[in-house]
């Protein structure tokens, strides 16, 4: 499907059109569409790709998708939203929604004992109206509902007035148009080794290479909606890795670690014989089953037979080895005869690389025999199911290559052995694999949230998380046998719904395994011993215990924190302790989507190790269409973000809270006027005495959002506690001395600058990095000043490398108060 129907809103008696093309061969012709599932007929709306409703109806609002078909199969559309509002009503409230943000700790809660202040927000639904393209198929100028209007109001904290900028009133405009990107890294799945300067393919289209180290960028192009890239080792010592990536259709980056899986070493082989090549030994055990090809099976391109040796190598991905999980590619689906994207449960898969002995010239093959040994199919139903497939690299689904039928008994090395046989041409390079389509599936409910406390309102979007299934021995739940399949889903403003296969009759039957990341950062999932609370897992008993929750670090602390295990254990729906999530059978994708937070689900969080950030215009970083466009915007520029840290070295007998307080410094229209606060605690050097590092962010110098004229942020960082400056960067005082105005330093227990506009370096004690994506831009800039580097990363504070001050903290007697206190019970005196 090349050509998705979009989401439309209209009022009543207006028409509107949606279109969808597919491609194949043969061309497809025949098209149907579907309204909330039930197919429109072809006579009343007389419709081929495109479907025109004329004198719309509120009756006609729901879901519309189409489904291509020829002889060769079937492919359906994702559906489309048509909203469809009665005249005089209104489809962008101007009354905004609520939306919290957390107020700074010095400011006083509530009647309710809560810091947290309503901002609010508008939600970025569709508005009727507006430019309508005729054709219908081209991107709408959509118009989307956002703020209108904001206001300035003060909040009393500590002696002083804290600014605030809140929603007053939404109103229909331009729809923000983010861009969608999705970076990461490819590496070798064994080694760690990167992939440089290696190929990436979209379906046939070269769109770049990989970076020296492995890096990549692939901006998302417009209506996607399975983003299939080919990374091609040019050298030709990996397996060609084809991955469908999530994303974020609402915007920004998001991180992928991609795995590689390093080619076999040929072997020799004479083509006047037969031969058979093993698939799959993993760790001592009995091939999965053999590749066999008879006398004569090498062909040249041309057709003809080729005689003499072939250097043969076939690389196999053998699921009972539960690390190579990662290097599997693409996500185990086909499009079955209704066009449904089904799942597939592997077996194994593999990859063939067959070449003249002499000139290196690629070689195909005639028909060749797959033997699957019995003996590993676990599942007896899966005898009847088995197949052989091939992976299309350009749609990242697979195809049906033929079925296994059991076949004669065969003398193995120790003992008679039973087999499955299926055949298969070898004409181009692809990924075959042993599989079976497996009908019995869930959806599992997963959010992330910025920290331990688990506020609906600081829930995280853009987060990777990864479910693998694993098949569990019987009465060994923590111990699987294999994984079956896997799956990623990013999350959006509710969470994120993961398909997984699921049993009614037995609890344990499958198993769960769900990590998730941000930006390449690993979140923490929730503890579940020495005692297991069903309020923090976010799962009510009994279900929680059916489940069988457990993190990684279970039975033994020294593993991760960073994953979870449960028995994907199909719902009952006769059991009232079982209807409200976290697993929800295959037909309520729809109710878990919309599932409220208030329902059970899995919970993953963010470590924010005593960190805070305050925004005068609140942004969610983690939703890019939450940006306003405002002089007092801590992030000017919706479509790249520029982090700004500075590394402070603090002498001292324990880890001190560091501050910074970022002003208009000097554009008209911001000076003096709050950007926002920073504040991060210092981390300990393990190798220094008595001494600690922070990285705490500050506003980057630059245009301000009407990109007309740029300000020179004023920063003041003070640390809490009992301090005084002993030292700053003498690169970064030069600096400052050659850039004027420079800010006023009177206060030794505070460092005060009018920032760098340049971006400066470790020599200077600053990290610097702009990205399409404000938390990997954070992540990449706080790693470099952990390690005291521009180009490093590290999770290690080396507090004396890369510095830009140096503060020296002692316990202050009892009684006094320290400068930091002092500035927020009487700022104006400090």
């Amino acid at each position: 499907m090349v050509l998705h129907p979009k989401a439309k809103a209209r009022m009543a008696g207006q028409e509107v059109t949606f279109c969808c093309k597919a491609s194949g061969n043969p061309v497809p012709k025949k098209y149907y569409w579907y309204h909330n599932g039930t197919m429109l007929e072809r006579r009343v709306h007389r419709y081929g790709s495109r479907l025109v409703l004329r004198g719309l109806t509120l009756a006609q609002a729901g879901t519309y998708h189409c489904k291509a078909s020829t002889e060769a199969g079937a492919i359906k559309s994702a559906p489309a939203q048509l909203t469809v509002l009665a005249q005089g009503q209104q489809s962008c409230k101007p009354e905004p929604e609520p939306s919290l943000v957390e107020l700074p700790s010095e400011c006083p809660q509530d009647a309710a004992g809560s810091r947290y202040y309503d901002v609010g927000r508008c939600p970025p639904a569709p508005c009727a109206g507006g430019q309508v393209d005729r054709s219908g198929c081209g991107a709408e100028a959509g118009r989307c509902c956002g703020v209108r209007r904001m206001e300035m109001r003060e909040i009393p904290c500590a002696g002083s007035l804290l600014p605030i900028k809140v929603v007053a009133e939404c109103g229909c405009g331009p729809c923000a148009q983010p861009r969608i990107l999705v970076q990461g890294r490819v590496t070798a799945a064994d080694t760690g080794e990167p992939l440089r300067f290696g190929q990436i393919f979209l379906g046939g289209r070269k769109v770049g290479f990989t970076g020296y180290k492995g890096s990549f960028t692939i901006e998302v192009p417009p209506d996607t909606q399975r983003l299939v890239a080919r990374f091609v080792d040019r050298q030709q010592r990996f397996v060609d890795a084809i991955k469908v990536l999530p994303f974020n259709r609402r915007g920004g980056a998001v991180y992928q670690e991609v795995k590689m899986l390093r080619k076999k070493e040929p072997v020799d082989l004479d083509s006047s014989q037969s031969n058979a090549i093993p698939l799959g030994e993993a760790s001592g055990r009995e091939p999965i089953g053999e590749l066999v090809l008879p006398t004569g099976a090498f062909l040249r391109p041309s057709g003809e037979v080729f005689q003499g040796t072939v250097k043969a190598s076939v690389t196999f991905l053998d699921p009972r080895d539960m690390a190579t999980a990662s290097a599997a590619s693409s996500d185990l689906n086909f499009a079955d005869a209704e066009g449904e994207i089904v799942p597939l449960r592997t077996y194994g898969m593999f990859a063939v690389d067959f070449r003249e002995g002499e000139t290196g010239a690629a070689l195909q093959t005639g028909p060749v025999e797959v033997r699957m040994d019995v003996e590993q199919v676990w599942m007896p139903e899966h005898l009847q199911k088995m197949k052989l497939w091939s992976l299309n690299p350009e749609t990242g689904l697979w195809e049906e290559e033929g079925v296994l039928q059991p076949a004669g008994k065969s003398r193995g090395k120790r003992e008679e052995r039973t087999f499955l046989v299926g055949n298969l041409e070898i004409r181009e390079r692809r990924l075959f694999n042993l599989d079976v389509p497996e009908d019995r599936r869930c959806f599992v409910k997963v959010r992330a949230y910025s920290n331990e406390k688990f506020n609906p309102y600081e829930q995280l979007e853009g987060v990777v998380i990864n479910l693998i299934n694993l098949e569990p021995q019987p009465g060994y739940p923590a111990n699987p046998r294999a994984w079956g399949r896997f799956d990623s889903v990013v999350t959006g403003p509710n969470g994120a719904c993961l398909p997984a296969f699921c049993d009614g009759q037995r609890p344990d039957a499958y198993s769960a395994y769900v990590t998730a990341t941000l930006g390449g950062e690993e979140l923490e999932a929730v503890a579940s011993s020495p005692k297991l609370n069903p309020n923090a897992v976010g799962v009510s008993q009994p279900y929680l215990g059916k489940l069988g929750y457990r993190r990684l670090d279970h039975d033994d602390p020294n593993l991760k924190k960073t994953a979870f295990q449960i028995n994907v254990a199909k719902p009952d729906p006769n059991n009232v302790d079982e209807t409200n999530g976290p697993i929800y059978s295959y037909r309520s994708l729809e109710e878990c989507e919309e599932a409220p937070v208030s329902a059970n689900h899995l919970r993953f969080y963010r470590v924010e190790v005593d960190k805070y950030e305050y925004n005068v215009v609140p942004f969610k970083e983690s939703d890019l269409t939450s940006w306003t466009g405002d002089y007092l915007s801590w992030w000017p520029n919706p479509q790249e973000f520029r982090a700004c840290f500075i590394k402070v070295q603090i002498e001292g007998p324990q880890e001190y809270m560091v501050r910074s307080r970022n002003v208009g410094g000097s554009h008209p229209r911001t000076r003096g006027q709050l950007y926002g606060l920073r504040d991060s605690r210092s981390v300990r050097d393990m190798l220094l005495e008595n001494t600690s590092g922070a990285c705490v962010e500050f506003k980057c110098s630059g245009m301000l959002f009407d990109q007309s004229l740029v300000d020179r942020t004023l920063v003041s960082i003070i640390p809490q506690g009992s301090c005084r400056r002993t030292a700053v960067n003498s690169l970064l005082r030069e600096y400052l001395s050659r850039h004027p105005p420079v800010a006023e330093n009177n206060h030794t227990a505070a460092f005060t600058m009018l920032a760098p506009v340049d971006p400066l370096g470790h020599n200077y004690g600053i990290y610097t990095v702009t990205d399409q994506n404000p938390r990997l831009a954070k992540e990449i800039a706080i790693g470099r000043c952990f390690d005291g580097t521009s180009d490093g990363f590290s999770r290690e504070m080396k507090a004396d490398a890369g510095t830009a001050v140096t503060f020296t903290c002692q316990e202050r007697p009892a009684g006094r108060e320290s400068f930091f206190q002092r500035l927020l019970t009487a700022p104006a005196e400090a």
